[in-house]
């Protein structure tokens, strides 16, 4: 499942970079969506941090290990940690912005009917969603429930309390009333 959500990503995001006019590096932008839900499983999700770090933090040492650039791992690395992060990714770098878009579009279904619909046809004939949704949410779920403080502030939260009995995030209000200060 995460293979082919993984590579419908790169398809939309490619699809969504020629329409907005983006020049993503195409392998950057390849490996940036393969590894971008990568911290949602076992061994990339063994550390208390979120889940788009574990993925960014591996690419990077994938491509690294590999003889890329600093630059490029880091091109990477941005484009992963950021790609459930709402608005900022799109004012970011061409890898970044478009693989935002083609998350968002395999995802939620944001800008699919700005696709060419042959397209998104051919890709999902390739790449199926089979019960995508279901599979999905439970990927975050399995993810994520061993490690519930690392969703505070993001969406994976939302995740964890429609499906965990008796998770409840801890907000930024208690957060900040909880401080060791005095005032």
């Amino acid at each position: 499942m995460i293979f082919h959500h993984s590579r419908r990503v790169f398809l939309f995001a490619s699809l969504h970079a020629r329409e907005l006019g983006l020049q993503p590096d195409p392998e950057l932008l390849y490996i940036s969506s393969m590894f971008h839900d990568t911290g949602l499983s076992i061994p990339f999700s063994e550390t208390q941090q979120r889940f788009e770090l574990d993925g960014a933090d591996h690419a990077r040492k994938f491509l690294l290990d590999r003889g890329f650039s600093e630059g490029a791992a880091e091109v990477v690395w941005t484009a992963i940690a950021l790609h459930t992060t709402p608005a900022i990714p799109g004012r970011m770098g061409p890898e970044t912005a478009a693989m935002n878009q083609g998350v968002l579009t395999d995802a939620l279904g944001r800008g699919l009917d700005k696709l060419d619909g042959d397209r998104v046809d051919e890709i999902v004939a390739a790449h199926p969603r089979g019960d995508f949704k279901k599979e999905f949410l439970q990927q975050f779920v399995d993810g994520l429930k061993d490690r519930p403080d690392t969703t505070y502030g993001t969406i994976n939260a939302d995740v964890l309390e429609h499906f965990v009995p008796g998770f409840r995030r801890a907000s930024m209000v208690e957060r900040v009333l909880d401080a060791p200060w005095p005032r």
